[in-house]
């Protein structure tokens, strides 16, 4: 008889927990996301004027025009829009710093901004941790206005006000270092020619 009230008693409590940490709490968790975080908490997604998708600002795109500004090296293939296949992965390349591979593909790196007389920023040859890093350093960017500003066909002094007001800060002004958001930059270099096309 004991035995049983105990057996039911255990139940209710694993009952009363179940329903605590696997519903409860994830939809107050939801809730709360969606309420004081939205954009955060539906992936940071960036639209363009037609209210389509282009990507998340928390995740590295891969840009190779002139007209815009490159991210990071990755080793990941991050796949964008609803008909791509994603890759469901994140992470370095996971080559020794002795393998051959990991040093040609630097080497290549580094001849293409030697063959534009550029030094390049460390993180404009070496891929994140992550692999999905969405941010470079302003170095890696004032490396690259002169080509970006040529090929538009514009002043320098036009594109740093957006780099300045995509620049985001030291994480809770301490940690880190300040980093520029290439997907919102460029997107706002895009907006930035849409709207010059149309006042001339």
């Amino acid at each position: 008889m004991v035995l049983i009230r105990e057996t039911i008693r255990a139940m209710r409590i694993i009952l009363l927990l179940w329903l605590l940490t696997a519903i409860i709490y994830p939809l107050a968790i939801l809730w709360f996301g969606q309420f004081a975080f939205p954009s955060s908490a539906n992936g940071s997604i960036v639209l363009n004027i037609d209210a389509q998708p282009i990507g998340s600002a928390l995740i590295g795109q891969v840009f190779t025009s002139d007209k815009y500004f490159h991210g990071r090296p990755s080793a990941v293939k991050y796949s964008q829009g609803r008909k791509a296949k994603p890759t469901g992965i994140s992470g370095g390349s996971n080559l020794a710093a002795s393998n051959p591979e990991l040093t040609n593909r630097i080497i290549e790196e580094a001849t293409q901004f030697q063959d534009e007389n550029i030094q390049p920023a460390a993180d404009l040859i070496y891929t994140s941790g992550s692999g999905l890093d969405p941010h470079i350093s302003l170095k890696a960017t004032r490396q690259q206005l002169a080509r970006v500003a040529q090929s538009r066909g514009i002043k320098e002094d036009e594109i740093i006000p957006l780099i300045n007001k995509y620049t985001d800060g030291r994480f809770l002004g301490i940690f880190g270092e300040s980093g520029v958001n290439v997907l919102r930059l460029n997107y706002a270099l895009d907006l930035q020619e849409l709207n010059r096309q149309q006042n001339q």
